[in-house]
């Protein structure tokens, strides 16, 4: 077995197809496969509704980049038939190494596919020698046929969220299932619109607005308005950790105003935030010096502790009840919080009774975050998008194997 039979088994070539040269230049490190179809055959014509062999009508040479030949770059270029159809038109025909507009093979995507999927583009394309545009144009033939192909008729439960994109407050929103926790779409913005774009996109996937039946979010006014403009019919739903948030301004706006007044506070924050169980003894017994010593303190810190009980609970009394504490509490920031509790109610008590958080999503644009890295010196949001859909979509890549078959 020569060489030429050896590459024409390696590549897995069909009947039709051989390889009809091989040529090896050491200095530059790239081997050429030079492919040819056997004289006389006969081939399809791409798109044609009749499966009728028609024969050669003229040939074209075409080149495509290879999975390297152990350290050399190895490049296919073949003579490609073009056939005459009854018709009369004249098509090139498709090649099975390579799919149609591509000058990569199959094997050398599902290679480039792979590493993208762990690996920023820009970095990729310097370890395989291709520049990065070629390797987002890979990316997006098959990142956007996946996500063609998502259906989302089951989808009732969105989480919706923002997170920074880019410097200079640029942000996108994201969609997610609550239900498969999987990344849906993104926006660009974080205005009213962004959910209209959303709504817009339902039809492309099998699905309706009117099957959305819950949204969970924090309390942007525009998301709101996009909620109730676009999704009709969904409750919405203010997340709990965007609540304990505001919670926690709170109280450190009460620390503010002491220290403002006189009070040694400086350094504290620390010692008065976060949860009880996730601090030492002698951060507990230091927190309760600080609460006995200002007693508006620890007014504040009761307020924020009842509020976090209040949440974890499925009772809108304890709710009301606490609203009502908090607005005799003579601790401004705290009334403020009260009045925006009752001004967002029915969400807040939407979520007593679905117990639905954007926790997930929260996790999400943790992998957004990486997302953006891995497309560090991104041109534009398409780019940042395919990578986000990428690592956080759970999308059905249909990769070519690169097992022999």
């Amino acid at each position: 077995m020569d060489a030429k039979e050896l590459f024409t088994l390696a590549l897995q070539l069909t009947p039709e197809w051989k390889v009809s040269d091989c040529q090896l230049d050491q200095e530059a490190h790239r081997l050429t496969l030079k492919l040819d179809f056997v004289a006389g055959s006969k081939f399809c014509a791409p798109g044609a509704e009749h499966q009728l062999l028609c024969p050669v009508h003229d040939t074209v040479e075409k080149s495509w980049r290879h999975l390297n030949f152990f350290q050399y770059q190895t490049e296919l270029v073949a003579r490609v038939p073009r056939v005459k159809t009854p018709e009369g038109k004249v098509v090139q025909v498709e090649v099975p190494w390579a799919r149609p507009g591509s000058g990569f093979t199959l094997m050398f995507e599902a290679w480039a596919m792979l590493l993208c999927t762990q690996m920023p583009v820009l970095e990729v394309g310097a370890l395989l020698g291709e520049e990065d545009t070629r390797l987002w144009r890979l990316v997006a033939h098959y990142v956007e046929a996946a996500q063609a192909r998502r259906s989302w008729t089951q989808v009732r439960r969105l989480l919706i969220d923002e997170t920074s994109a880019r410097r200079g407050h640029r942000y996108v929103t994201n969609f997610v299932d609550a239900q498969t926790r999987e990344l849906l779409f993104l926006s660009e913005g974080r205005e009213s619109e962004a959910v209209g774009a959303f709504v817009r996109e339902l039809g492309a996937h099998g699905a309706v607005p009117e099957q959305i039946e819950l949204v969970a979010m924090d309390m942007s006014p525009a998301y709101r308005k996009g909620v109730r403009q676009y999704l009709p019919k969904a409750r919405i739903v203010f997340d709990r950790f965007h609540l304990m948030q505001m919670a926690g301004k709170a109280l450190d706006d009460v620390r503010k105003q002491l220290r403002r007044e006189g009070a040694e506070l400086a350094g504290e924050l620390w010692a008065i935030r976060g949860n009880s169980w996730t601090r030492s003894e002698e951060q507990l017994a230091h927190r309760q010096q600080l609460c006995t010593q200002y007693p508006k303190l620890g007014r504040a810190m009761m307020l924020r502790e009842t509020f976090q009980d209040v949440l974890a609970g499925e009772d809108a009394v304890a709710l009301r009840w606490w609203v009502t504490r908090a607005r005799r509490s003579r601790l401004v920031p705290f009334r403020k919080l009260a009045d925006s509790v009752m001004e967002h109610w029915d969400g807040i008590v939407a979520f007593l009774e679905t117990r639905v958080t954007n926790g997930v999503i929260e996790a999400i644009n943790g992998l957004l975050q990486l997302a953006k890295r891995m497309a560090r010196g991104f041109r534009s949001f398409r780019n940042f998008r395919l990578m986000a859909l990428l690592k956080a979509g759970r999308l059905q890549l249909h990769l070519p194997s690169l097992s022999p078959t």
